[in-house]
């Protein structure tokens, strides 16, 4: 597996640029607790894979509450294969409803962010224990990339 992005300890800003990739780290920090089972600190990998379009086909999220344990917590897919369905599902007794809402949004309007370049293998995003400020940050980074997407579809077409 390669790592497209490499994401620890970096101070997020509020969505300027409408980056996928920032609106699924934040989506991640809000849902820490859930992910993190009451650790205090922990690793979350994210990885994901692009369909023939050019869009992102599947993410995987692995939790890390130990150094070199790693579960996954959820997988979201956007086409269905014999081994899994369209959607997320949760693994390994993880459940986080407000997860699976922003990722479900995330998913299915791509088209409204910015989307990761395919370089041909997966990407991948690594988000160390956030602090205070950083969760703040989410919050406003997610509404505001939500309300933007929104905006942008409720938009009449041009004729």
């Amino acid at each position: 597996m390669s790592a497209h992005a490499g994401r620890e300890n970096r101070s997020m800003k509020p969505a300027e640029n409408k980056s996928l990739e920032q609106a699924i780290e934040s989506a991640i920090v809000l849902s820490w607790a859930d992910l993190m089972r009451g650790a205090q600190t922990g690793l979350i990998h994210v990885e994901y894979g692009f369909a023939p379009t050019g869009t992102l086909d599947y993410l995987k999220v692995l939790s890390s509450i130990g150094r070199g344990h790693w579960l996954v917590a959820c997988e979201y897919w956007m086409s269905a294969d014999t081994s899994h369905s369209i959607g997320i599902r949760f693994e390994n007794g993880y459940e986080s409803e407000g997860l699976a809402c922003i990722l479900e949004f995330l998913m299915q309007h791509q088209n409204s962010f910015t989307v990761p370049p395919n370089l041909g293998w997966q990407g991948l995003l690594q988000i160390s224990t956030p602090s205070e400020g950083e969760r703040a940050v989410a919050a406003i980074s997610v509404n505001e990339a939500i309300h933007n997407s929104v905006s942008l579809l409720a938009q009449p077409a041009l004729a």
